[in-house]
């Protein structure tokens, strides 16, 4: 970890980062592992919410951090907010499942039209490396949010053929663990009754602290057009409740419109042309516009994965134990 880190402190030194969307709970936490590097010339923070860009500034000082009001939608704004800017990480996105499905155009004037005008901005402005964040929801997708996050990562990856300096790459992960709104933090608010969807769902859990350590692999290593997946532990609804609210009330109210009972983050597709790095995966393009060439590191530093290789919630091998959820919480 040491010498990933150092290395990761060496390729943004004296670099401007860029986050949409970083008044969120993963944006939050990134800029202050961010403003860690002593080296770093800046972090912006870009966002719509000009209430939560000043809860923020309570929260998260440092003579480095800047605050830029606007929205992805904007495309003009967008490229005045990326003038020198060296590094974008794209986290901005309408995220609430039911509501998008009732605000559908709006799903997708954000998360897929916002993306691209990401992308047009940071090549546009030159911006040298793009990273965006994405969801387990987006493989099969059963909802609009995943499709619209399907289609951000489509983008993201063919953006590569429209420029030779600004590279886009992304990383994919599961539920965050106690984000804002999730699940676990309603088990921590002591709540003497729960409505739960089907006791034996299960996900991928994350820590804030992991979500970092993703970006922080991907950033040093991303040569354009991969996909980034993180080894991480499942659990299901079940065991949360049995850990966190053991004496709680359980209504099983079922499955809500568009919810799965397990989720993928590596599909049986993908897995074709999916790498195993040890603590990573790495999803690399398989159109033949791609020159295998770029991609070559991964290959010779990695292993191939074996024939119907699914990386699912449900048959995950790593599983998160009650000691571990204690811990991170």
């Amino acid at each position: 970890m040491s010498n990933s880190k150092n290395n990761f402190m060496y390729s943004l030194k004296n670099k401007t980062i860029l986050v949409t969307g970083g008044t969120g709970s993963f944006g939050k936490s990134f800029v202050r592992h961010l403003l860690e590097n002593k080296k770093l010339k800046k972090v912006i923070v870009l966002s719509r919410d000009e209430l939560k860009q000043y809860q923020m500034r309570k929260e998260i000082r440092g003579d480095k951090l800047r605050f830029f009001i606007g929205d992805v939608r904007d495309l003009n704004r967008l490229r005045r907010a990326f003038s020198k800017v060296d590094v974008v990480v794209h986290a901005a996105a309408l995220k609430q499942v039911p509501t998008l499905e009732y605000n559908p155009f709006e799903a997708v004037k954000t998360n897929i039209m916002g993306t691209q005008n990401v992308i047009e901005a940071a090549i546009d402005e030159g911006v040298g490396r793009v990273l965006l964040v994405s969801t387990d929801k987006a493989a099969h997708p059963s909802n609009l949010y995943g499709s619209t996050k399907l289609c951000a990562e489509k983008l993201f990856v063919a953006a590569n053929s429209y420029s030779s300096k600004t590279k886009f790459s992304v990383v994919r992960y599961g539920n965050v663990i106690a984000s804002r709104g999730s699940f676990i933090e309603t088990l921590l608010n002591n709540e003497k009754k729960v409505e739960v969807t089907d006791l034996n769902m299960t996900r991928f859990w994350i820590s804030l602290g992991q979500t970092n350590d993703l970006m922080e692999f991907a950033l040093r290593n991303m040569v354009g057009g991969e996909l980034f997946v993180s080894k991480i532990p499942s659990m299901s609804i079940k065991e949360l409740i049995d850990v966190l609210a053991p004496k709680a009330v359980i209504k099983t109210i079922g499955l809500r419109p568009g919810e799965k009972m397990h989720e993928v983050l590596i599909t049986n597709q993908e897995a074709r042309h999916t790498v195993d790095l040890g603590k990573h995966y790495v999803i690399l393009p398989e159109f033949p516009f791609w020159d295998r060439n770029i991609h070559k590191k991964y290959y010779r530093d990695g292993k191939k994965l074996e024939e119907g290789f699914c990386y699912a919630s449900n048959t995950n091998k790593s599983r998160l134990s009650a000691s571990e959820l204690k811990k991170i919480l």
